[in-house]
């Protein structure tokens, strides 16, 4: 009688321990997917940014050599970065990630509060040419012209320069806060 079943590895290749029980696959395979996209978000870091983050050099070398590759070449380099990430200290990497993503999202944030501000006070929201006077120190007659403006232009089919104008006042408020 032959044995047909499957012979499992008694020594696990990321951890170098023994297996306590049969691997989870699904696991295994979401555990290489956030290696691999890790590693994505190396390659895709700016050069400018790449020096605050920890690596070894054998990883700082692959990551510089995806860089200047396109396509399957580019694939096959992730791959291999993905493959030598267990070398490194992914939870320390993850984090330095986050922390130079995190004033991008700052940003993004405060773009996208100007821009309700900016619609809001187009659809005549006063509530909130109040709170903006209060809060802001903004000149409220300025304000309303601009919002006068930008709705005039807009019944007119123009273009909205005072929109942007106002955007821009706004933007100045808020980074003078």
């Amino acid at each position: 009688m032959t044995d047909n079943s499957y012979q499992l590895e008694t020594i696990n290749p990321h951890t170098g321990e023994p297996y306590s029980e049969r691997p989870n696959k699904t696991k295994l395979k979401r555990d290489m997917k956030v290696l691999h996209d890790l590693g994505r978000a190396l390659v895709e870091l700016a050069p400018s940014r790449f020096d605050e983050v920890t690596l070894s050099d054998r990883m700082r070398d692959a990551v510089f050599i995806a860089k200047k590759l396109k396509k399957a070449a580019l694939q096959r380099q992730l791959r291999f970065i993905s493959g030598i990430m267990g070398e490194e200290d992914v939870e320390t990497i993850q984090l330095q990630l986050r922390q130079i993503a995190l004033p991008q999202q700052r940003e993004t944030e405060a773009f996208h509060e100007i821009e309700e501000w900016r619609d809001k006070l187009i659809a005549r929201d006063n509530d909130l040419v109040n709170e903006l006077v209060t809060t802001l120190n903004a000149d409220r007659q300025h304000l309303r012209q601009l919002v006068r403006n930008a709705n005039k232009e807009a019944q007119q089919n123009k273009p909205p320069k005072s929109s942007r104008i106002l955007f821009k006042y706004l933007k100045e408020l808020q980074e003078g806060v």
